[in-house]
């Protein structure tokens, strides 16, 4: 029989003996803790983790163990479907079960011993319910008592489970693709890992991350003993170099969490912005940072570079032992590797060759910051791991990640709407960070796929066409003041999904849930959900221009379609002729030409080469909500070069209904990278430049601002142009 056990502080050592008392009587049995009684814990924890693995048929009953017995079975039977009952002898643990199908045995540990417990684990064990009439009639009048209460989740079951109101149309076209997915036995072959699913290509070898939750549990003891070892080395900061998968599941640890006591608080770097790079590196003592340079390929250039300067700060201050203050996270075999290794890096840790970046967030690419900053990986993966069981369900309707997909894929792929806009609660705020990457480079390609929009402003419900989709996901303990505006939009109408983390450490759940929606939503589409053809694009483009620099010390030079009050306008030649059509261009007349393409079912993105600060993210903000409101069609943010790894894919690949403005600026004091002639600022301008080409040669709607050194002023002339422009 497959058990599931768990106990507090109070219970931990009876609960440690009945671990071996069982396992001794030939039945298996996952503890779920605690597994340290000297730190402060609640009962409830555990009824709830019992609860989820019995509900979601992970074991078929359960033992929990506290001081009385009596706290935890009050919060066990809590859970519909769980019938925990306090037994202190043999006769009520035997009959607890054969009269009343009793699936969870509860134990007071401060009132007996380790004999009782024995015997009357032992009891519980060996009965099975009779199935007399009577006991049967009994038993459905408790099922009845359990839903009268419309409060306690039917299901019971602590995973990020999918609630959604949908317009009439799409619910029954869901509710026909939840039928043909699970007769055409779906669920089963996306976890056998059939490529056939989306384009019958080498989809198969793309999916090493559907049981990495299992993996990652086999060895957590390395994480722990990370976790231990720069604890002990006293490490103020732990600063992650990286980008897009690399670096955008840390930066949701780092935003959610926080610092955590006694380990040290985790930054994340993702830019070339010479501002950025430089008020990052006066906020830390190289003596007491450790970097974590994450790479899957181990030849991305960003990281790379940012390697090369905090690697040069570091020998300035502590000499020969830099090394000391490194690790790496990256493919085996990868040029990263063998570079930390010549430099004397600490340790490497190894990325899985069969997970892509954006689906990499449970593997060590996520859970070395995770174990780093302090969090506990272990309980971290263990919370996982139920979403990871609901998510083989083979019942559409039971299943929160195919169901999550299915109603995603099938509202772009039949409705249109494929603007999936993220609402997040304060608490988890950036996990919509991490959201966009996933959706938009997963199944933005071929012309089609889903447009993430994050940290949009919401407006009343008539500000939104037909071509949405919102998602709200809230953390339960959060005072979020768009939740009035969500249950506006349902009553409305519009399609709204709500999902709910009842704890942080189930972010990891979310993260499982929404990589299976998107794989199935990318199978509804049509398209591979695990290539990304149109980011290696503006990869060349850049390389072209830093290596043309190296070689002669400059980039090429380029002519602006306009020059006007100390902002320069840049596009290429199609978008040039549409934009000056018409007798002398002005600079508000360019904009407000390009800003009268945007046409209902389109998306406008801002597109920012600026540093990622927030007096800049809230300027840019403004401008946003003043084209939403004027406009009201979606829009985008992103900064740039972050999410060139992210959102670009789609943006390049996805539908042709984004119309774009690119924002640049001269900086006001460049960095020089260490060993190359080009500087940050050179980078930049070379991604900045390539980004903008490879639009052009898709043929997008896209115009580049360039605002000059004061950004602060270029934003506020900008705001006037654009408001002015949506006024007319």
């Amino acid at each position: 029989m497959k058990l599931v056990i768990g106990a507090d502080h109070a219970g931990y050592e009876m609960k440690t003996g009945l671990v071996e008392f069982v396992q001794s009587l030939g039945h298996s049995v996952h503890d779920v803790g605690t597994f340290d009684p000297s730190k402060p814990d609640d009962y409830p924890d555990y009824a709830i983790l019992v609860a989820e693995e019995i509900l979601s048929g992970g074991a078929e009953r359960g033992i929990l163990v506290c001081g009385s017995g009596v706290g935890v079975s009050v919060a066990a039977n809590k859970f519909p479907g769980i019938r925990a009952g306090l037994c202190h002898d043999h006769y009520s643990a035997h009959q607890g079960v054969e009269h009343d199908d009793m699936n969870v045995l509860v134990l007071g540990a401060r009132i007996i011993g380790t004999m009782l417990a024995q015997d009357a684990v032992g009891a519980f064990l060996s009965a099975q319910f009779s199935g007399e009439e009577r006991h049967v009639r009994r038993l459905e009048k408790v099922k009845g008592i359990e839903k009268m209460s419309s409060a306690i989740p039917q299901k019971g079951l602590d995973v990020a489970s999918v609630s959604a109101t949908l317009p009439a149309e799409l619910a029954q076209a869901v509710e026909e693709a939840q039928q043909k997915w699970d007769s055409a036995g779906k669920t089963a072959r996306l976890w056998s890992k059939d490529a056939s699913l989306w384009t019958n290509t080498d989809e198969s070898k793309w999916l090493g991350w559907l049981d990495i939750v299992d993996r990652q549990l086999t060895g957590v003891s390395r994480f722990k003993a990370l976790a231990a070892e720069i604890a002990e080395d006293g490490f103020a900061h732990l600063l992650l170099l990286g980008m897009g998968g690399s670096s955008l599941c840390p930066e949701v640890f780092s935003m959610t969490f926080g610092k955590q006591p006694n380990a040290p608080e985790l930054l994340v770097l993702d830019s070339t912005d010479p501002a950025q790079i430089r008020a990052l590196r006066a906020k830390i003592d190289p003596a007491r940072t450790l970097f974590c340079v994450s790479s899957k390929s181990g030849t991305t250039l960003e990281p790379n570079i940012y390697m090369q300067y905090f690697y040069e700060e570091t020998r300035k201050v502590v000499r020969d032992d830099a090394g000391h203050h490194f690790i790496a996270v990256t493919d085996p075999g990868s040029k990263l590797e063998g570079v930390a290794k010549g430099l004397g890096f600490r340790r490497v840790y190894h990325g899985v060759p069969s997970i892509g970046g954006r689906y990499s967030a449970l593997s060590d690419f996520g859970l070395v910051p995770h174990a780093g900053m302090g969090l506990d990986t272990e309980k971290f993966l263990k919370r996982t791991q139920l979403m990871e069981q609901a998510c083989k369900n083979t019942d559409t309707a039971q299943n929160p990640g195919v169901s999550l997909g299915l109603i995603l894929g099938t509202a772009a792929a039949k409705f249109g709407r494929d603007k999936v806009t993220l609402v997040c609660s304060p608490t988890i705020f950036d996990l919509g960070a991490w959201l966009e990457q996933l959706l938009a480079e997963s199944t933005g390609k071929q012309g089609l796929g889903l447009i993430p929009v994050d940290r949009e402003p919401l407006l009343a419900p008539q500000g939104y066409g037909k071509d949405r989709v919102f998602a709200y996901i809230k953390y339960a303990s959060d005072t979020d003041p768009n939740e009035a505006a969500v249950a506006s939009l349902e009553k409305a109408g519009q399609p709204v999904i709500r999902l709910v983390l009842r704890d942080l450490y189930d972010l990891g759940q979310t993260f499982f849930q929404w990589e299976i929606a998107t794989a199935v939503a990318g199978s509804v589409i049509g398209i591979d959900a695990f290539n990304q053809p149109d980011v290696e694009a503006s990869k060349v483009v850049t390389r072209d221009l830093t290596d043309a620099f190296e070689k002669s010390g400059a980039l090429p030079p380029e002519q602006p379609i306009l020059d006007q009050d100390g902002i320069k306008l840049f596009t290429d030649k199609i978008n040039a002729d549409a934009l000056l059509a018409g007798g002398m261009p002005t600079l508000g007349g360019v904009i407000r030409k390009h800003l009268d393409r945007v046409k209902a079912g389109d998306y406008f993105g801002l597109l920012a080469y600026l540093p990622m600060f927030a007096e800049n993210e809230a300027a840019l903000q403004e401008i946003r909500k003043k084209i939403l409101e004027a406009k009201q069609v979606a829009t985008v943010l992103g900064f740039g070069p972050r999410f060139l790894h992210s959102t670009g894919q789609a943006y390049k690949g996805g539908p042709n209904s984004g119309v774009f403005l690119q924002i640049t600026c001269d900086e006001a004091e460049d960095l020089p990278v260490p060993q190359q002639k080009y500087t940050f600022g050179i980078v930049k301008a070379a991604q900045a430049r390539g980004d903008f080409q490879v639009l052009a040669d898709r043929r997008r709607r896209a115009l580049r601002v360039h605002i000059g050194k004061d950004i602060k002023a270029g934003l506020a002339r900008l705001h006037d142009l654009v408001s002015a422009a949506v006024s007319h």
